[in-house]
Order: structure tokens, then sequence, then C-alpha cells
């Protein structure tokens, strides 16, 4: 399973439910990287899409508390073990976790590569992916040239493999 994710240089995802960064190249990058595969998300994140609606081409998983959730075209989980269990059977490298910071945060250690949009520059935020540069268990397996967002932010594409 992997992750994606952008993030700001304190590591930063988000602030009051949305992007920190606008970055197009980033949004092909996420499209190129899931589409045809499963995305396990929160509903918060789900809510945060334009009109609320599941992602086009992918398998859509939820994960929420809520007993009684449903949606259209996603299917809702309650647990870490349930999300776990749902995606048993796919390939592990077309299974993406998309956010938020909770569902990151608990299905992280169950993935084996995450692939980080780093923007050059520092946003208000209040939700933060895990700084993987700090932590022992992962390295970084491949890095991308440096592009510039619309806005003049630079931007680097780093996979990190768990060691």
């Amino acid at each position: 399973m992997n992750a994606i994710v952008a993030v700001c240089q304190d590591w930063g995802i988000g602030h009051e439910g949305g992007l920190l960064v606008r970055n197009r190249d980033d949004m092909r990058f996420f499209v190129e990287h899931t589409t045809g595969g499963t995305v396990i998300m929160g509903r918060t994140t789900l809510e945060s899409f334009p009109g609320g609606r599941p992602l086009k081409n992918r398998r859509n998983i939820v994960l929420t508390r809520n007993p009684s959730y449903a949606q259209e075209g996603v299917e809702p989980v309650h647990s870490v073990a349930e999300a776990l269990a749902a995606v048993e059977g796919d390939d592990p490298d077309k299974v993406w976790v998309i956010g938020g910071a909770s569902v990151y945060r608990q299905l992280l250690p169950h993935c084996d590569r995450v692939f980080v949009t780093k923007n050059g520059c520092q946003r208000p935020a209040d939700v933060f992916f895990p700084n993987l540069d700090e932590d022992p268990a992962w390295v970084i397996e491949d890095l991308s040239d440096e592009g510039e967002t619309d806005e003049g932010v630079p931007f680097i594409f780093v996979t990190y493999r768990r060691k």
C-alpha cells in the first residue's frame, strides 16, 4: 500500500479543510498514480472534493466512524482492520491512502511507499503529515527535478520507501 500527499516545508498538509498550495503538476501526478487503483480516505477528505463526489476511475473506500454512513460510489469501512481487509486482494502498488491527517496516521504503518510533493514554502496549516525525513524507518528512494507552480512556488516529487 502507498500513501500520496502534498506538504509544505513544515509538513503541513491543510488548513480549514483546504489544500495549502495550488499545484497543477501535483494534481496531474496524483491522477496519474491513483487512476485505476483503490483510494482510501476519510469522510472529510471525500467531502472536500468537488460536489463531495468520489473520484472517477478509482475504487473509493471511506474510513468513517459513522456506522450509518452511505454514499453512492463509496465503500464505507469503520476501522483500520476493515480497511485492510477491504483491500486484501488488491495489488498493493495500486492502493493509495489519500488523507486526511488521521487516516494517514492510522494507515501509514501499513504503507511501503509514500509519494510526497514537497512544496518549497510554508503556509498556515492546522493538519500535518509525519515528517518522514526525521523518521529512521523511511529512506528516500527517488527524487524528481524541481518544478514550479503557477504562483512561483518551487516543488519536488520525493518517493520514500520503508526500510
